[in-house]
């Protein structure tokens, strides 16, 4: 490997110094040498370099530190110390924002952790802290340097440490492309999202090696950690790709959603959809009948602008949908029940998802809009043995402790306690609407007639039509369209054609919202 003793020096002169240096850059920008190159392309990657060109405005990078080597000793390393020390540093902009970036170079050390590779991942951390700007992580590399010893653990303790202190504060996005492996995986687990590209990124604490010997069960490396099991089964990811060029497009336009930071509101741009554009189709999109279902999707589809919304997680946990999009050109989170996926009842998946969907927009100041359609929880023994409880208490305390502008609107069904912990009036939403195909209700009509009726169910010489007769009863009381608004529990029944015009008139108006919080420490969240 080249190093700065085997680049010519010029004569001993500003001129020759100035060559000398031009030569190291030249020789840092090309990496360790063109077979390495070879080989990380074989595998169907860029290089780190090519990845942050794609991230980045074009000529916008500024490195960091790129001459930086280790001083490590021992099993040979001292005869390898390339510059860079396998990270790549800096900073530039993305949609001519600022934002900060560091990145694993594979061909160097297979991107392995060591303590001065350690360091300079501190030092953009810290510098996107003081700055207040977003942190991007490029990750492809092989864990800890195992040759450092303890030192290169220590340097994970580090960063964890930083992630913990950035969370809420700037946005901190992580983007798998290669391996991650052991408690490397902490860290894009302590960000606000993860990107992962299919068949070339995996994400585990134990290999497969490390399974087969322990519970003899075999799979390989995608089956255990892969991209697909990431976005759909454990929810690790938030989003797949097939490729790291869609990847990365797709996390720069994720950053024309965030603010820089928490003390700043998300950008804003211009909006050629009219804001009183009536929702016609929206009366066709979703069936009266609270039985039947229908694609959500296409209901956020209807409202927003241009039709263009971010989905979150969108393949684990699809009966609730979480999204980022514009109303009138700024930014909203949406959270909504999707009756195509377990007709949208609330599980324990589905409050994870949200609920950590709901402390991310109001962390950056991110404003709410809630769909409700939602029978309830899911019942099941597995549901209450997996802790269904605690686990949409999350999203209940989520929704109580966010201070952004929060709207609420009743589609269809909004029963029992899955329609309170759905950001109802009564836990703090600023505004709540309903469509006149509501049915707010402490569960069905069929299911409360048969409870509040039934000693004259079962005494009636025909049951079935006592049963009919006491649900249409229930019905025309207690859960008719306007029961919620009479009592003042909704503010208003809109025509579902409005809904666009209503919300974005909402919006406008709690833009200037202050709340604040009781002076705590932190809370103390249920988990």
């Amino acid at each position: 490997m080249t190093t700065v003793e085997d680049v010519p020096a010029g004569a001993n002169d500003a001129r020759g110094r100035v060559a000398e240096l031009h030569a190291i850059r030249e020789q840092v920008r090309r990496g360790p040498s063109e077979r390495a190159t070879e080989a990380q392309r074989a595998k169907g990657k860029l290089t780190a370099r090519e990845r942050i060109d794609l991230l980045l405005d074009e000529g916008s990078f500024n490195e960091v530190e790129p001459l930086r080597r280790h001083r490590a000793t021992g099993f040979g390393l001292e005869a390898k110390k390339p510059y860079t020390d396998g990270v790549i540093t800096g900073w530039g902009t993305v949609h001519g924002r600022t934002v900060f970036v560091y990145a694993h170079d594979f061909r160097i050390f297979g991107g392995a952790l060591g303590e001065a590779h350690a360091t300079k991942i501190h030092k953009i951390m810290d510098m996107a802290i003081q700055a207040g700007a977003p942190l991007v992580s490029l990750n492809d590399g092989a864990g800890a340097r195992i040759q450092e010893g303890v030192s290169a653990l220590a340097g994970y303790g580090g960063i964890f440490q930083r992630n913990t202190k950035a969370s809420g504060v700037i946005p901190q996005i992580s983007v798998m492309l290669g391996p991650c492996a052991g408690g490397a995986a902490y860290s894009p687990a302590l960000t606000d999202f993860v990107f992962m590209v299919r068949d070339t990124s995996q994400m585990f604490i134990t290999g497969p090696d490390v399974v087969r010997a322990v519970t003899g069960e075999e799979i390989t490396q995608n089956g255990l950690g892969g991209a697909d099991v990431h976005a759909e089964t454990s929810g690790v990811a938030h989003f797949a790709y097939d490729d790291e060029v869609t990847c990365l497009e797709e996390v720069r336009y994720l950053l024309s959603l965030l603010p820089a930071n928490n003390r700043e509101n998300p950008p804003v741009v211009a909006c050629e959809d009219p804001a009183d554009r009536s929702g016609d189709a929206l009366l066709d999109l979703v069936p009266a009948d609270g039985n039947r279902p229908y694609d959500m999707r296409k209901v956020i589809e209807e409202i927003v602008d241009d039709g263009e919304y971010l989905e979150v997680h969108e393949r684990w946990a699809t009966n609730i949908i979480c999204a980022l999009t514009r109303f009138d050109g700024r930014v909203v989170g949406i959270i909504a029940n999707q009756p195509q996926s377990l007709a949208g009842v609330l599980d324990i998946e589905a409050s994870e998802k949200a609920a950590r969907f709901v402390q991310m927009c109001d962390a950056f100041n991110i404003p709410l809009v809630t769909l409700l359609d939602v029978p309830g929880f899911l019942p099941g023994v597995d549901q209450e043995h997996g802790g269904i409880i605690r686990h949409g208490a999350k999203l209940l305390y989520a929704y109580c402790n966010a201070t952004v502008p929060r709207i609420s609107i009743v589609l269809r069904k909004a029963y029992g306690g899955a329609y309170i912990v759905m950001d109802s009036q009564s836990i703090g939403a600023d505004l709540t609407y309903a469509w006149p195909t509501n049915e707010i209700a402490v569960m069905g009509a069929e299911g409360a007639a048969n409870v509040i009726f039934r000693k004259q169910i079962a005494e009636a010489d025909d049951s079935d039509a006592m049963r009919t007769r006491m649900v249409k009863e229930y019905k025309s009381e207690l859960m008719h369209p306007y029961y919620a608004a009479e009592r003042g529990l909704v503010d208003d029944v809109i025509d579902p054609a409005e809904t666009r015009h209503t919300l974005i008139r909402a919006l406008e108006m709690l833009r200037t919202k202050h709340a604040d919080l009781p002076a705590r420490k932190h809370g103390n969240p249920p988990q």
